[in-house]
């Protein structure tokens, strides 16, 4: 095909490596009963919020694996934290890094890794007499801030 340009990796090559923070955040929409359920720690799976913390550290680090064209960067820190709404479980994810680009993407797999995580934790109190999810919905994956140094 004339004309037609390849995927490539952005060359960072030339870039200082500088101190380098995003956060992001996203929502999950449930039944209130489940909310309560995963406050009480009461989900059979186990403690949701210990797990979706993992997931999101896992994915935080992994994020160039899973996102074709993302630099694998040094993870120097990843924090998650939760609150909650009557109806949703609302998580953020913060990464830092000191490298050549930034880390947004990694907060952002991080955010999705957790959410996604809660619903499977949750997924057998949520499902309908058909086995469907009519409640339940992520929505809202934003980044919320992203930082870099002024110099290394």
């Amino acid at each position: 095909m004339m004309g037609a340009k390849l995927a490539h990796m952005v060359d960072v090559t030339e870039k200082p490596i500088v101190y380098r923070e995003a956060v992001a955040s996203g929502e999950i929409v449930l039944r209130p009963e489940t909310v309560k359920r995963i406050r009480s720690r009461g989900v059979e799976k186990g403690d949701v919020e210990a797990v979706a913390s993992v997931a999101a550290v896992m994915a935080a680090k992994e994020a160039s694996r899973i996102i074709p064209l993302a630099h694998p960067i040094p993870i120097t820190g990843v924090e998650v934290s939760f609150s909650y709404g009557e109806d949703r479980v609302r998580v953020q994810v913060r990464v830092r890094t000191k490298a050549e680009t930034g880390v947004e993407m990694d907060a952002l797999a991080g955010v999705t890794a957790a959410l996604l995580t809660i619903w499977d934790m949750v997924k057998s109190y949520e499902k309908d007499e058909r086995g469907q999810y009519p409640h339940t919905k992520i929505e809202k994956v934003v980044v919320e801030s992203k930082f870099k140094a002024d110099t290394p």
